[in-house]
């Protein structure tokens, strides 16, 4: 089983999603990707995951490029916002889903809120995926 990941910028929500998913089975193949991947992750993003015992360190911020060849059962968006535009992917796909999240690094506020954001998005990424598995993969497998 196959699942990329895809978002804009490939540094938080996605980076959580790509997390989340490997934590709940790790045979599946998961990858993330952005359509303007930013080459970093999101520290808060990063912070966010350890904080519950997930290590997302490691992973990269990688080009949607990197991954057109290649052939997925599931590719994911999980952009949230209005003025965002999920990026398309015209590989070889089985499933195209969405999953959308608001975007917490363009929280606006103290520090105390934009951290509240950050764990709000995560923990809505975690049920939102915790869902997809339990519905889709784990049937299949």
């Amino acid at each position: 089983m196959k699942v990329l990941i895809l978002c804009t910028g490939n540094s938080c929500r996605s980076q959580m999603a790509h997390g989340f998913l490997q934590s709940f089975d790790k045979n599946i193949e998961v990858f993330s990707a952005g359509t303007e991947a930013s080459g970093k992750l999101n520290q808060n993003a990063v912070k966010a995951m350890a904080e519950i015992g997930l290590d997302i360190s490691g992973h990269t911020s990688d080009s949607v490029e990197k991954y057109l060849n290649d052939e997925w059962d599931y590719v994911i968006t999980v952009c949230g916002g209005a003025n965002e535009s999920c990026p398309a992917f015209t590989g070889k796909v089985k499933t195209r889903l969405h999953i959308g999240f608001d975007d917490p690094s363009h929280a606006v506020g103290t520090d105390e809120f934009i951290w509240s954001e950050f764990i709000r998005v995560r923990d809505e990424i975690k049920k939102g995926f915790y869902e997809f598995y339990t519905e889709k993969i784990k049937p299949q497998l």
